[in-house]
């Protein structure tokens, strides 16, 4: 290796993430048990009284149409929650300072906390994904397209997290933007509908919520077809990748929240 260029501590990156995933199995039970509930219940409501209503959407039974909603609601809320918490909780005691000063780059310190918080979040989004096979029959056109989406859409959240855990003040602010923007946004984003059934004002709007592009593209790797595009999904949740990635990049650079 030239001198000059910095070494990949690789070490440091595998010893926060180990101290971060011990934390989710020591509360593994509550933290698969929770979801399970959750998809049970949604079923129950939607797949049950709704899906009674409707038998078909997308030319699937609706049951079956309402489950990468699920996964995605899941996964956000969980990204957001894990990576939000991993990195507030070192500030709030003080041990990000001693993270700082020693020799770990920004890099390895985000790779470690957001890969941490997006290995989570996928867990639990095959858990929610393993429920809802027990109530409907799933069959997945585009697999390696869903496994794509899936890390995708995890990585831009967790950074979406890391970037809220930074800028919170106190642990009431950690659960603002998860609880009252991106749950509403996933409900008004198609994820127990389809944007085609909206009269054309309300689609129109509705193609400014990026969470659209997240559960169609996913929705489209399970039954083949899209309300806004597979590309379009793609290239929205590949700008939020970038986005987050700019805002992550310009914390570090600039000490924002972190240097006092």
């Amino acid at each position: 290796m030239s001198a000059g260029v910095p070494r990949f501590n690789r070490h440091a990156v595998l010893a926060i993430y180990r101290f971060e995933m011990a934390r989710f199995f020591r509360t593994v039970g509550q933290s698969l048990v929770a979801p399970v509930i959750t998809t049970s219940l949604y079923f129950i409501v939607f797949g049950s009284a709704i899906g009674s209503r409707i038998p078909q959407m997308g030319g699937v039974d609706y049951g079956a149409y309402i489950v990468p909603g699920l996964v995605m609601l899941s996964l956000l809320t969980q990204s957001l929650s894990n990576a939000s918490f991993g990195i507030y909780f070192p500030r709030f005691v003080g041990t990000v300072y001693e993270l700082l000063s020693a020799p770990v780059s920004p890099f390895e310190i985000v790779l470690a906390y957001v890969g941490a918080a997006a290995s989570k979040s996928i867990a639990i989004g095959v858990v929610t994904l393993a429920t809802a096979s027990l109530f409907v029959r799933l069959h997945i056109e585009h697999p390696v397209w869903m496994l794509g989406f899936l890390v995708l859409t995890a990585l831009t959240f967790s950074l979406f997290g890391f970037i809220i855990g930074i800028w919170a003040k106190g642990f009431e602010q950690l659960q603002i933007i998860p609880t009252l923007v991106i749950t509403p946004l996933t409900f008004l984003g198609g994820a127990f509908y389809s944007i085609e059934m909206l009269p054309p004002f309300w689609r129109t709007v509705t193609l400014f919520n990026p969470v659209v592009y997240l559960v169609d593209g996913f929705r489209w790797a399970f039954i083949g077809r899209a309300d806004v595009g597979v590309g379009w999904s793609l290239a929205a949740t590949l700008l939020l990748l970038c986005v987050c990635m700019g805002i992550v990049s310009w914390i570090f650079r600039t000490g924002y929240r972190l240097k006092n």
